[in-house]
């Protein structure tokens, strides 16, 4: 058996030091976008809807891709896995980095995903078996203050570099250093690999593309086309019978290709609900705010990425305090707390003005940031902890493949409120301004009345959308009060008796 499956005294440092400046380095790279989406639609000529894409075509290979990453795991070794995804991940970003039109950029972007599909659940399972379960939490918040400096550091730099540059420097700042990353990598993993005697099905393969696939691209095209189109509505339909006919499928199998069995642990399933929901409410801040900042307000890259900085601190100091309490308290306090700040913060969100104050939004923003890293890692980790090791790499692939059709499908919904909102309060202003108008207004007045709506309507559609992402938060909220402790459920296969057929 390989390594990496066995709980030892020393967990394996230096593995893990390798696979999270790995991971480190793809977090910072979507974090870097993020401010850079208003400078890319301006200078590319395209809408919040098609924009919204470089985030949800990202998370559409993801969901492919992740839901393969439990056979991959089990199959091939930490280093070929590691070299393989750095690799994909560096191809990419030079892709996007020498893009001209927005097809190229959302390829290279893809491309980057691919990468990034096999990191995350990689290393959440060496993590897995390397600690144990009374250490886990702690370990947990180490990795989460690495990774979580990522969003400390993304939005001011990449605000400095916009500002500064043109925004492909984004993609040729990570370049040099995903290089390296690789060629350390390639140097410094050893580890080896049994020959593992599994085969990945084709026929699964392709229902989870078509499953998984289907709900992330018409979700995400609804923002786009509208949900009455036949993109959207169609790609749904198929996504579902799709989903359906491969959670079947695997149910018959010895060996699935992802075990939806883990949904047997009761606290699995109620952290996967809590995450899933929590990460539709969480992409509002991601995608409404820098709109809002520079749009709207006219806030510079700069000052926008400045004003997401104490919050990403507060975030990354709060991960290891996180985890030493989830060690000695478990999840449930902490779920509670966190979701309960979330949402009156996702609620003040929605109280925006043409004047709110900078510092307002500052300190806003850092209150939900630490709302939100007291729910994270401890929900999904105290579900984790139920599950016995053989699970792992399947609980692992299902929690980051649900946070991709959570994240998509929050993503869609923001988006379309935020439109159909913004377009029904522009008619509204537009009919209430032509009652009040007297006598024929001169071109300039009318040209200045127009933006002056159309400014008004699209802060109103945020608000809206920031609305329904607290209500989102609030059912989150209460699912919380179901948490207890998890402890690792016996494994059916671990209590045979010895000669029986596993």
């Amino acid at each position: 058996m390989d390594h990496s499956n066995k709980e030892t005294n020393r967990p394996p440092y230096g593995i893990l030091a390798v696979l999270m400046i790995g991971a480190f380095i793809a977090f910072l790279n979507n974090t870097l976008l993020n401010i850079a989406l208003p400078s890319i639609m301006k200078e590319l000529d395209i809408g919040p809807s098609t924009v919204q894409w470089l985030t949800t075509g990202f998370m559409l290979v993801n969901g492919i891709l992740i839901p393969t990453t439990a056979f991959l795991i089990q199959k091939y070794s930490v280093r070929r896995l590691f070299l393989v995804a750095m690799g994909l991940f560096t191809v990419g970003t030079i892709i996007a980095g020498i893009a001209h039109t927005f097809p190229i950029l959302l390829t290279g972007r893809m491309v980057q995903a691919s990468g990034t599909a096999i990191m995350m659940p990689l290393l959440m399972n060496v993590m897995l078996v390397s600690f144990p379960i009374e250490k886990r939490g702690t370990a947990m918040g180490i990795f989460g203050l690495i990774l979580m400096s990522a969003p400390a550091i993304g939005p001011t730099l990449s605000g400095w570099i916009v500002e500064h540059y043109d925004w492909r420097m984004l993609f040729h700042f990570v370049t040099p250093i995903a290089a390296l990353i690789l060629l350390s990598g390639f140097f410094l993993l050893k580890d080896k690999k049994g020959r593992v005697d599994i085969h990945l099905e084709k026929f699964s393969l392709l229902l989870s593309s078509v499953g998984f696939g289907g709900l992330l691209y018409g979700f995400s095209s609804a923002g786009n086309r509208g949900w009455d189109s036949p993109h959207v509505y169609l790609a749904i339909i198929a996504g579902v019978i799709g989903l359906v006919w491969f959670i079947l499928r695997q149910l018959k199998q010895e060996s699935p290709m992802l075990n939806f069995r883990i949904f047997k642990y009761p606290m699995f399933s109620l952290s996967s609900a809590i995450t899933m929901v929590l990460n539709m409410a969480m992409f509002s801040g991601m995608l409404l705010l820098p709109i809002y900042v520079q749009t709207i307000r006219g806030i510079s890259p700069f000052d926008a990425g400045l004003m997401l900085l104490p919050g990403a601190i507060l975030m990354s100091l709060m991960s290891p305090i996180t985890g030493r309490l989830f060690d000695k308290f478990g999840g449930r306090v902490l779920a509670i707390i966190g979701l309960g700040i979330t949402t009156v913060t996702t609620y003040y969100f929605s109280t925006l003005t043409l004047d709110t104050t900078y510092t307002y939004l500052m300190v806003l923003h850092a209150i939900r940031m630490l709302g939100i890293s007291m729910v994270m890692m401890p929900v999904s980790t105290n579900g984790l902890n139920q599950l016995p090791a053989r699970f792992y790499p399947h609980g692992t692939a299902m929690n980051n493949t649900l946070n991709q059709v959570s994240g998509a499908i929050g993503t869609a919904l923001l988006v379309t409120v935020m439109s159909n909102r913004t377009e029904t309060h522009a008619e509204e202003m537009a009919a209430d301004a032509m009652k009040n108008v007297s006598g024929q207004p001169s071109p300039a007045a009318v040209a200045e009345m127009k933006q002056q709506i159309a400014m008004k309507a699209m802060l109103e559609g945020i608000n809206d959308a920031f609305l329904v992402a607290a209500f989102i938060a609030a059912v989150a909220f209460i699912l919380t009060f179901f948490i207890k402790r998890a402890r690792p459920a016996e494994d059916p296969i671990e209590q045979q008796p010895a000669g029986s057929k596993a």
